[in-house]
């Protein structure tokens, strides 16, 4: 592709997954952030909860000065703490509510302009009974967002058998699920991630093509799926071309393809595509985001 990449997206860096201390919203919070805001490569950043009213008052002012867009990922208010936003038990579902609400409450704080969370486990044996639950809870989500402003909420697609083991899950049921909401509630999309492809065992195409009407945000990262004994197996992102990993530069390619393709990735409106990528064990996590950022600029050259 001749064209700057810039004119069809916004290139995002999910900064508590590069910068893996700060997940739980402590930590070198305001560092890393800096460094990402000092990137001219970035111009998009996406955040989680930040603990303490100052510092999430610093980082506020830090991401107005630098004229990024800012996205604000749920998924680790659910992950770090265990709950289930399509819980059987109601007194569960609720605390997993409250907590996303939360969530959305600083999520606009920050001027974010979109707010992502995922489906919780389920046993196959209740599997239509957590789906009443996550659409249940969905549609309380996006009626909370929406009385609040104009931000999107997005549901990012997961895997349902390996390691997060989310509801949502295979194509066919997140198209299911989208459609069923969108019906309702224009503020609701769907996030896809190429590090999860691997994890469902779908293609690009196989996984984007049905859904690509509700898509409106998008991941770009890597995962080792092969065997469950080897290093990063499961949702750990590791950097592009880690060993026995699934995704590099031609997947990349073809990932961005696909979303071009069905125009995704446009000029009129350019959505935030984002890096998740982590540091393995003691890798210097600004290598990490070197490698990513030299893995974009090699797949959208073949593009």
């Amino acid at each position: 592709m001749n064209q700057s990449m810039y004119r069809y997206m916004k290139v995002g860096l999910i900064y508590h997954m590069a910068y893996p201390s700060t997940i739980k919203g402590e930590g070198p919070i305001l560092e890393s952030i800096e460094k990402v805001a000092c990137d001219a490569y970035f111009n998009a950043i996406e955040i989680t909860t930040i603990k303490d009213d100052e510092t999430r008052a610093k980082a506020k002012k830090m991401l107005e000065t630098s004229h990024m867009a800012v996205a604000y990922g749920g998924q680790p208010r659910l992950l770090t703490t265990g709950l289930n936003i399509n819980d059987l038990d109601e007194k569960g579902r609720l605390a997993a509510l409250a907590n996303l609400k939360e969530g959305i409450d600083e999520a606009y704080y920050m001027n974010a302009k979109g707010f992502a969370f995922l489906a919780g486990k389920y046993e196959e044996a209740t599997k239509e009974e957590s789906y009443k639950q996550l659409v249940k809870s969905t549609k309380e989500i996006c009626t909370y967002a929406k009385a609040k402003g104009d931000m999107m909420v997005a549901l990012e697609v997961f895997d349902f058998d390996v390691d997060k083991k989310s509801l949502i899950g295979p194509v066919e049921l997140a198209k299911r699920y989208a459609e069923e909401i969108r019906a309702e509630y224009d503020n609701f999309g769907l996030m896809v991630d190429l590090s999860h492809l691997p994890l469902v065992r779908e293609t690009a195409r196989e996984a984007i093509l049905p859904i690509k009407d509700y898509i409106i945000h998008a991941h770009m990262g890597n995962a080792v799926c092969k065997d469950a004994g080897m290093p990063a197996y499961g949702d750990a992102h590791p950097r592009f071309g880690f060993p026995n990993s699934e995704n590099d530069v031609e997947e990349l390619t073809e990932y961005l393809k696909v979303l071009m393709e069905i125009g995704f990735l446009n000029e009129k409106n350019p959505p935030i595509v984002s890096f998740e990528v982590k540091p393995w064990e003691d890798e210097n996590p600004d290598i990490v985001i070197a490698n990513a950022k030299r893995t974009l600029n090699e797949a959208w050259a073949r593009l």
